[in-house]
């Protein structure tokens, strides 16, 4: 129970803390309007089923302590250490993303008016996260993940609580005024919009099954419970807390955007292109500012809210920021090492050595952190979840098309670099079609099932170099 609970900060993080909020709103580049985010959130529980019955039997059969061992068995060593890259590009770019707008919302409303540069908040914080780090491994990240979570939503629950009663409403008489202004719509019925409801589940389930059942830092947690009958309960247990905690945000998006309304703010349409489509969005204009998006949440509670609540609210934001980064940094130079330097199976190497090479790795990815960061500030994106979504289709993809190609088929592929060449071209060619589709099919957008296409292209492509055949699948 401690490593479901846990893992809800992993999984949700201060993106989910600032940024799910903020969709309630409708701007420019968004997906998602009103409860619209819900969808992707019915494809994540309906992917935490497939990881429940389908990945874990595996991997407790395999006694896999990386799961990329896996495409090493199956395929070879050309297969694992192309897995293990793309799970460290992977999680790299989604770390450092979350990373990025905790940050930038401590410096914006906190250290920016003491003078402190981005540049330098964020070293400081990622001091604080290596030093958090040095001690510990798997087990205590659990148990700090644990606390963490608790204040995370604490936060959720005090910011929610106190804008219902500010406001002088029941829970009930809140939901019925989200209702009257459309906040409670959750179902997309256009077809051509990114936020097409069968675009928004299927992609929402891929990319739970991507970005945690064939991530090391998640399932580093789940297959270090003691045996899978376990591991299945904790992600179950998982799965109903996270569609709970998803929906509470959302309200609690809702709840925002009444506040600002009531005291104030004010809706102004303006035209936009996103991807060569000509549409109507709303600024929403509150002392000059268009607080709409990822701004909302932070720009209410510490410029308009009680300072008791902001102190909470930052409080919750850093436990938000720490269980994503620790875990991140741990999971990848844990891989990195294990994976890709392959330091088990160098006997002669030496202890000393050993960890010399573990804090070197450790800290480079510290300063990967630093970089990727800074590169996400110069970007300044108004919705943070969008981009990590978006990225997670690319990086993502090729590691669904390997599992998917290992497991549902008993073909073999040639050990060769045609394996890495191919994941390399996949989402490649994915990102040339996406940002053609509007105008080749009408004002068709792709959306975040961009890491299934990606997929199948990847499958098709192993398919294409493989060799043997059985009309037999994988496991049965």
């Amino acid at each position: 129970m401690l490593v479901a609970f846990g893992m809800i900060g992993t999984s949700l993080s201060g993106v989910t803390f600032v940024s799910v909020p903020g969709t309630v709103g409708d701007f420019a580049g968004s997906s998602y309007k009103a409860f619209g985010y819900f969808q992707v959130v019915i494809g994540n529980w309906i992917g935490l089923m497939v990881i429940a019955f389908v990945l874990l039997p595996l991997y407790y059969r395999l006694k896999l302590t990386s799961i990329y061992n896996y495409l090493h068995g199956r395929f070879g060593n050309t297969a694992y250490k192309t897995g293990s890259l793309f799970f460290i590009i992977s999680r790299t770019v989604g770390a450092t993303a979350r990373l990025y707008l905790v940050i930038n919302v401590l410096h914006i409303f906190i250290l920016r008016e003491l003078g402190v540069p981005f540049a330098l908040t964020t070293f400081i914080i990622l001091v604080m996260i290596l030093l958090y780090t040095f001690e510990g491994g798997v087990k205590t990240i659990v148990y700090t993940d644990t606390l963490q979570t608790t204040c995370m939503l604490v936060g959720l629950i005090v910011c929610i609580v106190y804008i219902v009663q500010h406001m002088g409403l029941s829970l009930g008489g809140a939901w019925h005024a989200l209702d009257e202004k459309g906040y409670t719509r959750i179902f997309n019925t256009d077809i051509r919009s990114k936020g097409f409801f069968v675009k928004q589940v299927v992609g929402g389930m891929f990319i739970m099954i991507a970005m945690t059942g064939l991530d090391q830092e998640m399932m580093q947690k789940n297959i270090s419970v003691k045996n899978l009958k376990d591991s299945q309960k904790n992600v179950l247990s998982f799965s109903a807390v996270m569609v709970l905690v998803n929906l509470l945000f959302l309200l609690l998006g809702g709840l925002l955007y009444l506040f600002v309304l009531h005291n104030g703010a004010v809706y102004s349409d303006v035209e936009v292109l996103h991807n060569g489509v000509a549409s109507t969005t709303h600024q929403l204009i509150m002392n000059g500012h268009n607080v709409i998006g990822d701004d909302l949440f932070p720009s209410l509670v510490l410029h308009s809210l009680p300072q008791a609540v902001s102190i909470i609210f930052i409080i919750a934001l850093i436990s938000a920021l720490f269980p994503s980064a620790d875990g991140a940094l741990t999971a990848l130079t844990s891989s990195f090492c294990i994976d890709l330097l392959d330091l088990k199976n160098k006997p002669g190497l030496g202890e000393q050595k050993e960890k010399r090479i573990r804090m070197i790795v450790h800290v480079s990815f510290a300063l990967l952190f630093l970089g990727c960061i800074l590169l996400f500030k110069w970007i300044n994106n108004k919705s943070i979840i969008g981009v990590i979504l978006d990225l997670a289709g690319y990086t993502y993809g090729p590691l669904l098309g390997l599992f998917a190609f290992g497991i549902f088929t008993k073909r073999d592929l040639p050990d060769t670099w045609r394996i890495t060449a191919i994941c390399l071209l996949a989402p490649t060619v994915c990102y040339f079609v996406s940002q053609r589709a509007a105008h080749w099919l009408g004002g068709f957008q792709i959306g975040i099932e961009l890491l299934l296409l990606n997929g199948i292209l990847t499958f098709v492509g192993l398919l294409l170099i493989s060799k043997g055949r059985s009309q037999q699948i994988a496991g049965k």
